[in-house]
């Protein structure tokens, strides 16, 4: 079998609300990203699952477990170590709107990654270009500002920002969810796309289920700080067991109002989960 990716073992993250009050927002987290894969992570507000996203991006510091990277414990990289594991490790946040710099035209902030570690100008510009058209976005783009932009054009945008130096992983959290279902329905497909054509591997956070059923191979289920359910997403999202992932999945939104409605119906007749 091919050696996992990213490993995530029995992560715990604490947050200090302040010298006496703690809340644990990850208690023994587990899971896998494998080459190549695209594993969902899905919950709702307030269960962990950006927590854990930071955990891998060096954002947020486990009280305990363990990270690694390629072989490598990156668990609480730092500094020079950090900055070299960026050009692994990528990102695509929520916010289109929030995560591009508004004074800076597009050529620029794609370029800008690339300047940074070294290439020349002319080389970044080619970058830059081939970036664009990878992603369904004009040439003349380079020349505009992120204001200028609907907001699914902006997320192809910062998608490739994130693809700027190849990585090997990208977290993406909640990409998709400020989108239209329509908007949603092509970004998704650029993923789709991307990971075809690159062989780069997603870890997928999100709190919808119908979208994680489109993009993931597998999926683990946070409630509360911890896994309750995990396995192919197709099973998951087909059979859930745990009371928690039959909420999620009642919870996805449909095109359908009247089948929506009996969802929410379903949805309000099911227990909370233990």
């Amino acid at each position: 079998m091919t050696a996992p990716l990213l490993t995530i073992d029995d992560l715990v993250v604490d947050y200090r609300i302040s010298r006496r009050v703690g809340f644990r927002a990850l208690k023994g987290v587990s899971l896998q990203v494998g080459p190549g894969e695209c594993v969902g992570l899905v919950g709702e507000s307030g269960s962990g699952k950006s927590t854990l996203g930071k955990a891998v991006l060096g954002l947020a510091t486990p009280t305990s477990g363990r990270i690694t990277f390629d072989g490598e414990d990156i668990t609480h990289a730092r500094g020079a170590r950090r900055r070299r594991l960026a050009s692994d490790i990528q990102v695509v946040f929520q916010d289109p709107y929030g995560s591009l710099d508004p004074t800076m035209t597009v050529g620029e902030v794609l370029a800008e990654p690339l300047v940074v570690a070294g290439t020349s100008r002319a080389a970044a510009r080619a970058a830059v270009a081939g970036l664009l058209e990878q992603v369904r976005l004009p040439g003349d783009s380079v020349h505009r500002y992120p204001g200028e932009f609907s907001g699914g054009q902006r997320q192809r945008i910062a998608i490739a920002r994130a693809l700027v130096r190849r990585p090997r992983l990208i977290v993406c959290d909640e990409p998709v969810s400020a989108l239209d279902l329509t908007t949603q329905a092509t970004i998704l497909d650029l993923f789709l796309e991307l990971q075809r054509e690159t062989g780069v591997s997603y870890l997928f956070v999100s709190h919808d289920l119908g979208v994680v059923h489109r993009i993931c191979h597998r999926v683990s289920v946070l409630y509360r700080g911890e896994i309750v359910e995990s396995g192919p997403t197709a099973a998951v999202t087909r059979s859930p067991e745990h009371p928690y992932t039959q909420r999620l999945l009642l919870a996805a939104p449909v095109a359908d109002p009247a089948r929506q409605a009996e969802r929410r119906a379903a949805r309000l007749g099911l227990a909370d989960p233990a």
